[in-house]
């Protein structure tokens, strides 16, 4: 068993994926997964808490959003700090396109694990509220704030899974985002910006 092989965890999450995806959630065991890795059931353990975790890594992008407002520019409003928010959490995605479309198609064969993928959401929006109060936010309004930046990054993130196309994540945070704004819109700056964005399009911008 190649046990010298650099980048152990790497390898665990893509033959766990693999696994799971050719026989299911249930039915992988910690020893298939180790066994196809070329590592030990002890080394998978070093990694994971156990074989759930390999789908709910979320440490790496609650620091990704926690920096990110903190350093979002002081004079921005709050909807503006969330766009900028996950637009910087994009490249953690788009980096990893495939394993995360996986890893999407895993969860959504699984009512348990959709039920932790919710949980992991909220656990986000609870640590972007209080990012955002760190900047000063009262709390209701850091809240408000956080709960519809979760919103529009679901709808973004579900878009990118399911676009054929595969534009960037980016570009759907931005167009979720910009849909977002028109909801307090008048109705005939709404339609014009409708126009406009389909003007766009049409344009190849």
């Amino acid at each position: 068993m190649g046990r010298w092989k650099p980048d152990a965890r790497g390898r665990l999450e893509r033959a766990a994926l693999e696994l799971y995806t050719d026989k299911g959630f249930d039915a992988t065991t910690v020893a298939e997964i180790a066994a196809r890795a070329e590592v030990t059931e002890r080394t998978f353990y070093r990694h994971f808490v156990d074989k759930r975790e390999v789908l709910f890594q979320s440490n790496a992008l609650a620091d990704v959003l926690a920096r990110a407002t903190a350093t979002a520019a002081a004079p921005l409003a709050p909807l503006e700090v969330i766009a900028h928010v996950l637009t910087e959490a994009a490249p953690v995605f788009e980096e990893r396109a495939e394993l995360v479309r996986q890893r999407q198609a895993v969860i959504a064969a699984n009512p348990e694990l959709q039920e932790r993928e919710l949980a992991k959401l909220a656990s986000l929006g609870s640590s972007l509220d209080r990012a955002l109060q760190e900047r000063g936010l009262d709390s209701a309004t850091a809240a408000l704030t956080a709960e519809i930046g979760i919103a529009a990054f679901k709808v973004a993130f579900a878009r990118w899974i399911d676009d054929p196309d595969q534009h960037a994540f980016a570009q759907h945070i931005r167009e979720t985002l910009d849909a977002t704004r028109q909801l307090t819109a008048p109705a005939e700056h709404a339609a014009a910006t409708d126009d406009t964005s389909l003007q766009d399009q049409e344009n190849g911008a």
